[in-house]
């Protein structure tokens, strides 16, 4: 019974994302570069969890926490990214819910542009 609780309502799951990998280039001084190629597509659903305010470079900004639930596959987790549209979701966490192989429920953090872009 408290597996079926933690499983999304049918329908639920109508969010497209697509899934980003990481490739890290040369960057031709000895470091590396890193981009994101699109993956697969994906359904799933998306919860806010909550907002925090974060001190960087000495400023003050908001970081929007949320969970994504999508069907389980193979070798998804940080440092990937899930992206629904312009918004983007860096993946923290990934954890099988009821431990069934059904379902992945993915931590994300919100990833929100310099140039004010993005939802808040």
């Amino acid at each position: 019974m408290a597996a079926n609780s933690l499983r999304s309502a049918l329908g639920a799951r109508r969010r497209r994302f697509v899934l980003e990998r990481p490739v890290d280039d040369p960057d031709g001084f000895g470091g590396r570069v890193r981009r994101y190629v699109d993956g697969p597509l994906l359904w799933g659903a998306l919860s806010p969890l909550s907002r925090a305010e974060r001190l960087r470079g000495g400023r003050s900004d908001v970081v929007a926490t949320h969970r994504i639930t999508i069907r389980a596959r193979h070798g998804v987790g940080p440092p990937m990214r899930l992206k629904s549209g312009s918004r983007r979701f860096a993946i923290r966490a990934v954890t099988d819910p009821d431990e069934r192989g059904r379902d992945l429920v993915c931590e994300v953090e919100e990833l929100i542009e310099a140039n004010g872009e993005g939802s808040p």
